[in-house]
């Protein structure tokens, strides 16, 4: 019984670090382009938000999740490590069990969703 409707799943990581669908999209962005500049550009962000994810995101983890490399002669280069790739992967299996296993609970929350009567 799939859920009508978006479902955000940010995952609060300690402090004011989290994990949620935009750093998700970056990092699947990056996966396909190699590029920040590119990932943004195709996420409509500016290259300075898009930055800003990946150090949030690399800081958030024990290990980096994107690798970054300097632009020079042949251009800079960011990748996705074993460690971004298993967390955006892990990311999206939880994303589909929730809107899977979790639609009934989801459907209950949002059938009582709606202004209070006074």
């Amino acid at each position: 019984m799939p859920v009508p409707g978006p479902v955000h799943l940010r995952i609060l990581l300690g402090g004011a670090a989290h994990f949620g669908p935009g750093k998700a999209e970056l990092l699947a962005r990056i996966r396909e382009t190699g590029s920040v500049a590119a990932a943004a550009a195709a996420m409509g962000l500016s290259y300075r938000r898009a930055w800003t994810l990946v150090v949030e995101a690399n800081r958030a983890f024990r290990a980096p999740l994107v690798e970054l490399s300097r632009g020079g002669e042949g251009g800079g280069g960011a990748r996705l490590t074993r460690e971004g790739e298993a967390v955006l992967a892990s990311f999206r299996a939880l994303e589909r069990l929730i809107l899977t296993e979790g639609a009934p609970y989801l459907a209950a929350i949002r059938d009582r969703a709606g202004p209070s009567e006074p």
